[in-house]
């Protein structure tokens, strides 16, 4: 058995997805379980190198995770033949940056999305990755969410029969920054800074459909800014540029229509922050991020609509718990094991910057969907 240790560079990990996601439940945990096995006995062992622009905040993440290697400095660890994967979980309007000297690097890469700030932008990354010969890849992290692994059973299993619609609804109440300190980030909701909800969840909600339904053909987003001032983390009282709501119909090529609401203006009255219905001819089903429940033909209730008397049905209690036959493991971790075996043993992969790419073109047609306030074509990339 051989191990074959392997230097990634971690940049922008000091944020709260880089840290809990990318660092201590992915790369530290994989090393906790002695590493990434392959099937011939050998092992992968990612050694982490964090990397940022304040030197503090690198120190302390260090030192309370247990890793010693820190930088400030991403041009010499790019240059260290030692690292041989570049991880980038900067703001969004860095990144490009940061993966273009990764790319004359030689590195391999592999990027939190949205992986650029337009499609062009996307588009041209993963041709000069190509063109390198460079193994790249994106974060698609909630195909592995055990709620959509189940799903996903079902739908390989035929249990919808004919798919006709899916209705998603995600978020949560994030406080404004006055009377109770926000759970995210000032920038999200700064325009000019990267930030918007419609450029952090269309990305998400192409590829959950694309893999899940059927390819989007066309969108209709109308996006929406609902809170008008909040509080940075100084304290600071600051104007809201960006959008903090997003409400977006998708057309497929095979019919199904979908649904997504997203909003950080939303007070919870569901079983997780994310929640997604389809409806089929067969049956239906309601999956979240680790839940799924499903409701066939021959069961389903037979409600008449009548205000006059007190609901008769207890919906929510006709539902049936999909049960949870296998052990699920953080999504994060799953694609990040994903990603090494890649790399190091040349195992497919083809969740690609191009697949990053389409989650960037899905944000900017919701984007001109909503300026121009009508549907908008999805292209096919190339």
């Amino acid at each position: 058995m051989l191990t074959h240790p392997i230097g990634i560079i971690m940049n922008g990990v000091t944020g709260r997805m880089g840290t809990n996601q990318h660092l201590i439940r992915s790369i530290l945990a994989i090393r906790k379980q002695g590493g990434v096995k392959l099937a011939n006995g050998d092992v992968i062992m990612p050694d982490p190198i964090l990397v940022g622009r304040n030197l503090d905040k690198l120190k302390e993440l260090g030192q309370k995770n247990g890793v010693e290697n820190i930088s400030t400095d991403l041009d010499a660890c790019l240059a260290d033949p030692y690292n041989k994967i570049y991880f980038d979980s900067q703001t969004t309007d860095r990144r490009a940056e940061g993966v273009r000297k990764a790319i004359a690097a030689k590195k391999a890469i592999y990027c939190e999305k949205p992986v650029a700030v337009s499609t062009e932008e996307a588009i041209a990354l993963y041709h000069e990755c190509t063109a390198a010969g460079i193994k790249n890849g994106v974060v698609q992290d909630k195909l592995w969410l055990p709620g959509l692994v189940k799903l996903k059973g079902l739908i390989d299993s035929g249990f919808f029969g004919e798919i006709l619609s899916v209705r998603g609804e995600f978020g949560y109440w994030v406080f404004e920054g006055d009377l109770q300190l926000g759970q995210r980030p000032s920038w999200n909701y700064r325009k000019e800074d990267g930030g918007g909800i419609i450029v952090d969840m269309l990305c998400h909600w192409q590829y959950v459909i694309g893999n899940l339904f059927g390819n989007i053909k066309a969108v209709s987003c109308l996006g929406a800014t609902h809170i008008k001032k909040r509080w940075d983390e100084q304290g600071k009282p600051y104007a809201c540029t960006a959008d903090d709501s997003a409400y977006a119909t998708f057309e497929l090529d095979n019919g199904v229509i979908c649904q997504f609401n997203s909003s950080w203006t939303v007070r919870v009255n569901r079983g997780e922050l994310f929640e997604m219905q389809v409806d089929g001819t067969k049956g239906s089903a309601v999956a979240g991020l680790r839940n799924c429940k499903i409701q066939s033909a021959v069961c389903t209730p037979r409600p008449t609509w009548n205000p006059d008397i007190e609901n008769p049905f207890k919906f929510v209690e006709q539902w049936q718990e999909v049960p949870n036959n296998q052990i699920y493991d953080n999504a994060f971790k799953i694609q990040w094991e994903l990603f090494l075996k890649h790399v190091v043993n040349n195992e497919p992969f083809r969740w690609n910057l191009m697949e990053g790419a389409k989650g960037v073109q899905m944000a900017d047609k919701g984007l001109e969907s909503w300026e121009k306030r009508q549907w908008v074509t999805i292209d096919p990339l190339a």
